[in-house]
């Protein structure tokens, strides 16, 4: 129903005159009206609760309009709310890591048992047996989804529950990362690690290898190397009682679960612990979110400051694995493929010929989006926060942004 009611959308957004915004490189046009009824479409289809997008082009935002849902158990979004943003956390995991690999502190193919020790006697499943592995797991596997580590939250709907024996990244188990993989290195994998490609727990153990090539926490890598320059100043792994105040509501709307809620928090975000999972921690805003996707559609600099190379972006794009095409998480990514834990398009017909080639990001589980534009200097993005996660958001706005 939800589907059919965005199609309607679309076919209406079509009819509405556009008005023009023009870049050196590309003709991008598209209706302020187009995208404000899109993201409202969003709130009636009770996809998400109040949300936010941002279209910056050329250094200029271009477009930024929050939308409030006004409804009981929600919370008016402002620029100083907070919101969740787990999986886009991975992106600025594999920044700090590029950081690292440009200092030369690490090569891709360096074992990871280098750096932590409990990563040299592996084994994975085959079948009901479980072998020794005769593969050494490498840090381009962690960087890539193809160490043969998954998620290990799965639990039956509706609702997902955290598995608080598991060695899913969680902070009641485990309080720091030392001790996290220490756990995950006693794990039987899926398969013989760099065979496939699966989705699961690999930044959360490249922070531990963070923490020990650095000498540094894995915050205070990232607060010195990405926060501070970047002045993401809201942006961690924890928040006092006065973040918390900002924190933004989860909508849920999940088989017989409907509403606003905080009780399904999952991490517990609290300055007394220093498990901070590279791949699903941190929170932040939107405005310091933007300043990262500055930096990488303006080819790892941000005003005057290289915090990356564009060599580093071009690693981090490359073609590393295909998607199972009977993974349902990625179903809807055709013609994307998965670089440094990022999608990249590399195929607009199967997706949106309307799309330049080459676009890239990544998205988090309670539905924050971004997607940079390099070639014509364009990043959007897109946080709300509600579940079940939604591909179709960010293909949604991308359409109207991009609409001819």
């Amino acid at each position: 129903m939800i589907i059919k009611k965005l199609k309607s959308l679309a076919l209406f957004l079509t009819i509405l005159s556009p008005i023009f915004v023009y870049s050196d490189d590309h003709h991008l046009s598209f209706d302020k009206k187009n995208l404000i009824a899109y993201q409202k479409s969003l709130i009636d289809n009770e996809i998400t609760g109040s949300n936010v997008a941002l279209v910056y082009q050329n250094g200029k935002k271009i477009y930024h309009e929050v939308v409030q849902s006004s409804k009981e158990g929600d919370k008016d979004i402002n620029e100083d709310t907070i919101f969740p943003i787990w999986s886009m956390t991975k992106p600025i995991t594999i920044v700090a890591m590029m950081i690292l690999h440009e200092q030369k502190k690490f090569e891709f193919e360096d074992h990871v048992s280098k750096y932590i020790p409990a990563f040299k006697e592996l084994s994975y499943k085959d079948g009901e047996k479980i072998k020794k592995c005769k593969n050494p797991l490498k840090i381009i596997h962690l960087l890539t989804h193809t160490s043969g580590y998954r998620y290990y939250d799965e639990e039956p709907l509706p609702v997902k529950i955290p598995n608080y024996e598991s060695i899913h990244p969680n902070q009641t188990q485990f309080n720091d990362l030392a001790t996290y993989v220490e756990a995950v290195a006693k794990h039987p994998l899926e398969f013989e690690p760099g065979t496939k490609y699966l989705y699961g727990i690999n930044q959360a153990i490249l922070g531990r290898v963070i923490e020990v090539i650095s000498g540094k926490s894995f915050e205070a890598f990232l607060k010195e190397n990405i926060f501070t320059p970047l002045r993401m100043v809201d942006t961690g792994f924890s928040m006092n009682n006065e973040k918390r105040k900002r924190f933004q509501p989860l909508w849920i709307n999940s088989e017989q679960l409907k509403g606003f809620t905080f009780l399904l928090d999952e991490m517990t975000y609290s300055p007394l612990s220093n498990a901070h999972f590279g791949g699903e921690g941190l929170v932040s805003t939107m405005n310091d979110y933007s300043n990262f996707c500055e930096m990488l559609v303006n080819g790892g600099s941000f005003k005057g400051k290289q915090i990356i190379s564009k060599k580093s972006i071009i690693t981090m794009k490359k073609k590393w694995a295909d998607w199972p095409s009977q993974n349902g998480l990625f179903e809807k990514m055709k013609g994307y493929h998965n670089g440094f834990s990022i999608f990249v398009l590399n195929n607009p017909k199967k997706d949106n010929p309307d799309i330049p080639k080459g676009i890239w990001g990544w998205a988090g589980y309670h539905n924050t989006h971004f997607w940079i534009d390099e070639k014509n200097k364009v990043y959007g993005l897109l946080m709300s926060r509600a579940r079940e996660f939604n591909w179709d958001i960010p293909l949604g706005m991308r359409k109207v942004v991009y609409e001819k």
